[in-house]
């Protein structure tokens, strides 16, 4: 396995604790396959308690395509939190915003 796809698998298996029903979170998850046809995108789309969330798994030292940068800063524009991913330091921080997010959610859903 490519040290890319170590960081794709303990992404995966973080996003399949969030999608479990039991979790009571609504989380929408699109892989999207390269095909050259139409629209690029990053590794990972999702809809996480409101919010649109793109992330880029990359090996260690690895950094964005140019194309790759172009989608970023589009899906900054419209107001996308995306996270690029290539250790346990950034999937740890990935998780700690997603705590937040549910927290806020929580507290939210109180009132």
């Amino acid at each position: 396995m490519t040290p890319e796809g170590r960081v794709k698998v303990k992404i995966s298996r973080y996003i399949s604790e969030l999608r479990n029903p039991l979790t009571g979170a609504g989380v929408y998850v699109e892989m999207p396959v390269p095909t050259g046809y139409g629209k690029s995108g990053l590794d990972y789309t999702l809809c996480f308690y409101g919010h649109f969330i793109s992330i880029e798994a990359k090996a260690p030292g690895e950094w964005l395509t140019p194309r790759q940068r172009v989608t970023v800063l589009e899906m900054l524009n419209a107001g996308a939190t995306v996270f690029l991913i290539s250790s346990d330091e950034g999937l740890n921080a990935f998780k700690r915003w997603v705590e937040r997010c549910r927290r806020s959610f929580a507290d939210t859903a109180g009132k």
